[in-house]
């Protein structure tokens, strides 16, 4: 199974969201994560890209960002497509979701398999599956995708599991995403 692997947001341009306290950044932690992943997943036998960039769909204002992610993971033929960030909201948010096109879909089946496996080992609270068609990663993709909200950044208490467990999110995307391959068979 060919992965492509999206860290949310961009280490330069784009940090995505902070904790205001610990000044935690979204783009790093998704880079880690993503590292991980990767790694897990080639362990597994999968063919894996991994790409942090701001440019999604051929909307990035930078020179040097010619590559647009959505396009580059058609282009390569990847067989799933998982973006990875983290929730933001009020500071008193917790939890993780994973987001898909549609529930009915090979993405919302991917999207469960995550979501059921970070909960499970991390015991984050449940947020469920949520259809987002709206969002570019996940309409401009032509393979299952799937946009994991591992947990809030801004809420103290699921950014010492982002900061402290990031193998243990990156265990958990993993075997969501070899879950999915195997109910495929």
């Amino acid at each position: 199974m060919k992965v492509y692997i999206n860290p949310g947001h961009d280490l330069d341009y784009d940090s995505g969201a902070v904790n205001p306290n610990s000044g935690l950044r979204e783009c790093d932690v998704a880079a880690k994560i993503g590292a991980k992943v990767k790694t897990y997943l080639e362990a597994a036998g999968c063919e894996c890209r991994l790409l942090q960039s701001d440019n999604l769909y051929y909307d990035s204002d930078y020179d040097d960002r010619p590559v647009a992610v959505c396009a580059d993971a058609d282009a390569w033929g990847a067989d799933v497509f998982v973006s990875i960030h983290c929730n933001a909201a009020n500071g008193q948010a917790r939890g993780t979701e994973v987001e898909c096109y549609s529930r009915m879909s090979d993405g919302g089946n991917l999207a469960q398999c995550i979501q059921d496996q970070i909960v499970g080992a991390l015991g984050t609270i449940d947020r469920g599956v949520k259809e987002m068609p709206g969002l570019i990663v996940l309409k401009h993709t032509s393979m299952p995708a799937v946009l994991v909200e591992t947990a809030f950044i801004d809420n103290d208490s699921d950014a010492g599991l982002l900061e402290n467990c990031t193998d243990a999110f990156a265990a958990a995307i993993a075997r969501g995403v070899t879950d999915y391959e195997c109910s495929l068979n």
